[in-house]
């Protein structure tokens, strides 16, 4: 399949409130498909919140009881990876024909991760990739993702991964994405400024593939009236204004950015263009040096408990 269109969408979710959030998805994905969209990208923390502006009741040496009821409000609203709710989103894209790649917010054990989900367009769940590196205040609720979780895809319109947010500042991240030979690179976030499409126009030219970025468009009003967010309170203030974009191998913009308001944009992809652009610039192939630089990256599970040299999840060592 030479040619695919594609959409990214820029809206928001039912802020902690997974099932509503959940209804939310299935229809902007039947719109995303009403407009012949193969695949449907939403941005990071779709399901259930990025929860931008909380404090989560934290400062140097002590926490809040109100803090700790955001949090377990935040955790009661995440998702389990297997789940109900991975169980819907695979039935999402099975009954709209479209692969769905979604940020959520991942429940394991006591800890949530920043997560991307991808799903076939028969609703076969391929995998996830964890958030490597939470930003700043982001650590102080997510945990730390590990190699295990960066996967590339192979479908039917090219090799597909994710990489979320400011980890797209990170190098050696992007060049192990690279190394997997990825087509359509897909970028959700929240970071909105204006210095953000440039570097997702970087990333298209570095990497000679596709960028697929989302955000959140946000409202006070898209959160519970208990949001205690600095921004405050007027229902109209803008919380995320967005900025999605889709740009070619070359770094031109195909769509976007938009600042605007919720939003699905869309754009026809012709393959062909990762080719003519690796013509002169192959990162990982014929423009590195290998013989100068070399990159390891270590794809094996960190567990943090082990019994008998097995892993938690692996008790009898089967895999190794």
């Amino acid at each position: 399949m030479s040619e695919i269109k594609v959409a990214v969408v820029q809206a928001a979710p039912v802020g902690f409130d997974r099932a509503a959030t959940l209804v939310k998805v299935r229809e902007l994905t039947a719109s995303a498909a009403a407009e012949r969209a193969r695949l449907v990208v939403f941005p990071e923390a779709f399901v259930s919140a990025y929860p931008k502006g909380l404090d989560f009741g934290a400062r140097i040496g002590m926490r809040s009881p109100e803090g700790r009821e955001d949090f377990r409000r935040y955790f009661d609203s995440a998702v389990d990876v297997p789940g109900a709710a991975v169980d819907e989103l695979a039935q999402i894209a099975r009954d709209h024909g479209v692969y769905l790649v979604i940020g959520v917010i991942e429940r394991d054990g006591g800890t949530l991760y920043c997560t991307v989900l991808f799903f076939g367009d028969g609703g076969n769940y391929l995998g996830k990739h964890r958030k490597l590196m939470p930003t700043a205040m982001e650590r102080l609720v997510w945990g730390f993702g590990d190699g295990s979780t960066l996967p590339v895809f192979d479908t039917p319109f090219g090799r597909m991964g994710a990489v979320i947010c400011w980890e797209n500042y990170m190098p050696l991240l992007r060049m192990a994405m690279y190394g997997k030979g990825i087509q359509i690179y897909c970028a959700p976030t929240a970071d909105d400024r204006d210095g953000w499409v440039a570097s997702m126009r970087h990333v298209a030219l570095e990497g000679r593939c596709f960028v697929l970025s989302c955000n959140q468009f946000t409202r006070r009003r898209d959160f519970p009236d208990d949001y205690r967010a600095i921004q405050g309170d007027d229902p109209d203030t803008v919380i995320s204004r967005g900025g999605s974009v889709i740009v070619n191998p070359l770094g031109e913009v195909l769509a976007g950015p938009d600042y605007d308001g919720e939003t699905i944009l869309s754009a026809v992809l012709d393959l062909g263009e990762v080719a003519r652009g690796k013509y002169d610039f192959d990162v990982a192939g014929h423009y590195a040096r290998p013989d100068v630089f070399q990159l390891g990256v270590d794809e094996n599970p960190k567990p943090a408990v082990v019994y008998n040299g097995a892993r938690l999840d692996d008790p009898e060592g089967e895999n190794g």
